[in-house]
């Protein structure tokens, strides 16, 4: 190989490109600068208009890469290396990835309609495709809901946009729908009362609209009666619950007769035994629970965190000392040992020091 014939060449490169050269390095920094310029005017323009945080991010990063590729073609041209080429070769890779992650990408032009349409927000409760909980995470490919069991759901985009979504935080106000049986012996007049009273009665529930309670079915053993109320949309279960509660005791309390399917009993003769191989409960056993390792670190605390790290170090290190120094004055008290023994325990290492004080605490 020869080194000079290739020296001369590199020496040439840069002799016959040296303006080529300039320009290259000047247009790198100038378009690196505005490029950044840019960026920084569209970010803070978007972020004056109503779109969420995520799609602020999502565009700005679409626009970044644009811009760059766009430099590194003017770039290349301006190097002499003809970008046709390059263009057509591009076009074919960005086809064929298109093909294989098309799934991803049908995800994210969706997450796109879900942030863009405002269909929901963080912290709502929605119901999708059967599914329902709080949504904790929205992002581009897919949407995280928390059940109320604690379950961390997720869902992709593509799922919600193809399916209806329920959002019971819409709305400031939700309505409360109650359904009640009595007996046809009942006068309704009196139970329509009766559950209007006990519905105005609770302070969550709204006078405007004003509570409603009608008779709403003739059935083939009961008369049924439909009672609504609206409320405060964070007050619906308290609502539900405490209305449904106290109109079941005002019926009981009025001597109203609520029906119940009718069970026909029959008298067995034969003496019934069950085998019971039980011995009774067992005493509780509190199961032992590590401390989770994982840190959030949107709202983690670094100070408390190395202030905690450190303690924790310092206990180790305490522990291990103690360890130490019982097993040198358990060797000093034993008198099996020889100083040859000794001395051959104590070059050990610490690690087998610390085995061999746990065989002799154990005798």
């Amino acid at each position: 190989m020869d080194w000079n014939k290739i020296w001369d060449d590199i020496v040439n490169f840069f002799k016959n490109n040296a303006w080529n050269i300039v320009i290259f390095v000047a247009v790198l920094i100038i378009g690196i600068i505005v490029i950044k310029l840019i960026m920084n005017i569209i970010r803070k323009v978007l972020n004056k208009t109503k779109l969420e945080k995520i799609a602020v991010g999502f565009v700005c990063a679409i626009l970044k890469i644009c811009f760059y590729l766009i430099l590194v073609l003017i770039l290349l041209s301006i190097i002499g290396i003809e970008i046709t080429g390059l263009l057509t070769a591009l076009s074919a890779l960005v086809l064929a990835i298109g093909m294989a992650l098309q799934n991803i990408i049908a995800n994210v032009a969706n997450g796109i309609v879900i942030v863009s349409n405002k269909m929901f927000k963080k912290g709502d409760y929605i119901e999708i495709n059967g599914e329902e909980g709080n949504v904790v995470q929205i992002n581009f490919l897919f949407t995280t809901i928390l059940t109320g069991d604690n379950k961390r759901i997720t869902i992709p985009n593509s799922t919600i946009v193809n399916n209806p979504v329920v959002d019971y935080d819409s709305s400031k106000t939700r309505r409360v729908e109650l359904k009640f049986s009595v007996a046809y012996e009942a006068d309704v007049e009196q139970v329509k009362a009766l559950i209007k009273k006990c519905m105005i009665s609770n302070g969550k529930v709204l006078l405007n609209p004003e509570p409603f309670c009608r008779l709403n079915a003739l059935n083939a053993s009961s008369i049924e009666f439909l009672a609504r109320c609206w409320c405060d949309s964070e007050d619906y279960w308290d609502v539900y619950y405490d209305v449904l509660e106290l109109v079941y005791n005002e019926l009981k309390r009025n001597n109203i007769s609520i029906p119940y399917d009718q069970v026909e009993i029959r008298e067995r003769k034969d003496k019934v035994t069950l085998p019971v191989n039980f011995k009774g409960i067992p005493e509780r056993v509190e199961k032992e629970r590590k401390e989770t390792t994982d840190i959030d670190l949107e709202n983690v605390d670094f100070t408390a965190l190395i202030k905690k790290s450190r303690i924790k170090h310092r206990k180790k290190k305490e522990y291990l000392n103690k360890i130490h120094t019982e097993f040198r004055n358990k060797i000093d008290n034993v008198a099996a040992f020889n100083k040859s023994s000794n001395k051959y325990m104590r070059s050990k290492s610490f690690k087998k020091l610390r085995k061999r004080h746990f065989k002799l605490k154990n005798k």
